[in-house]
């Protein structure tokens, strides 16, 4: 049987990222991405820390683990997982934890974008198109490192976006892990003092429980809570100051 379109296309590359796509159908269908939640973290808070205190490794790994597979998957719960690094680890290893996991889990993803969209669409590649490849993979690693620090672009789609635009993936792989730290450490350094904001909860949800029905009575804390305007600018400023490596280039060539 021939694993080629009439096109042409080699429909044997879109394996893998059917095989995600499925993946992720059955997570969202199932419900699991529910669990990557602030309640659950409260109601297994003993558990979780007791774990990490006797296996400390074993749950760097878990960790580790479950991060790769929300970043491949483009689950959401990023920014909540960050945050219980840095509650369950420190700021330090829970830092370099979720940055190592999170640019593997994009890099796998990058892969597989690459491999089934990125090369096919470089080959049928029209004018437009191959101008706007040249024009990125010129400045690759600027404008990645803009894309990752700019939190207007949403983590799952600079994921792609490399990939079809023709960047290499050593350095996809560097502009992801340096444009994701101070990210990962605003969000880390917040959950190191997640506990004061888990008892606030607590007791909020204590007192809703006196005068409400338990169905009225979810946690309501969210990371978008955490989120100030200030930190966004700060983010946004550092967007810019990658650029202008950019701007300089393009202002002595004219």
């Amino acid at each position: 049987m021939s694993t080629q379109s009439k096109t042409g296309f080699p429909i044997r590359r879109l394996l893998p990222l059917a095989v995600v796509i499925l993946i992720m159908a059955v997570v969202f269908s199932q419900g699991w991405h529910r669990y990557l939640s602030f309640a659950l973290l409260v109601e297994h808070q003993a558990t979780l820390e007791q774990f990490v205190s006797t296996r400390l490794l074993l749950a760097l790994l878990a960790y580790a683990a479950l991060y790769i597979a929300v970043v491949t998957l483009s689950l959401p719960g990023g920014a909540l997982l960050s945050i219980t690094g840095g509650f369950l680890f420190g700021l330090p290893i829970g830092s370099a934890t979720t940055v190592i996991a999170a640019t593997i889990g994009a890099s796998i993803i990058f892969l597989i974008a690459k491999t089934s969209l990125g090369e096919p669409l470089a080959a049928r590649a029209g004018p437009w198109l191959e101008k706007l490849r040249a024009g990125f993979k010129e400045n690759a690693l600027y404008y990645l490192l803009f894309l990752r620090l700019v939190p207007a672009f949403p983590f799952w789609l600079v994921n792609l976006a490399p990939a079809v635009l023709g960047v290499p993936l050593r350095t996809y792989v560097i502009g992801t892990a340096i444009g994701i730290i101070p990210g990962t450490f605003a969000f880390t350094f917040l959950g190191v003092g997640l506990q004061s904001i888990i008892e606030q909860e607590r007791q909020a949800h204590a007192t809703c429980l006196a005068t409400q029905p338990a169905s009225e009575c979810a946690f309501a804390f969210s990371p978008a809570d955490l989120i100030t305007l200030e930190l966004l600018l700060a983010f946004t400023a550092l967007g810019v100051v990658a650029l202008i490596p950019v701007a300089v280039r393009k202002w002595r060539k004219s």
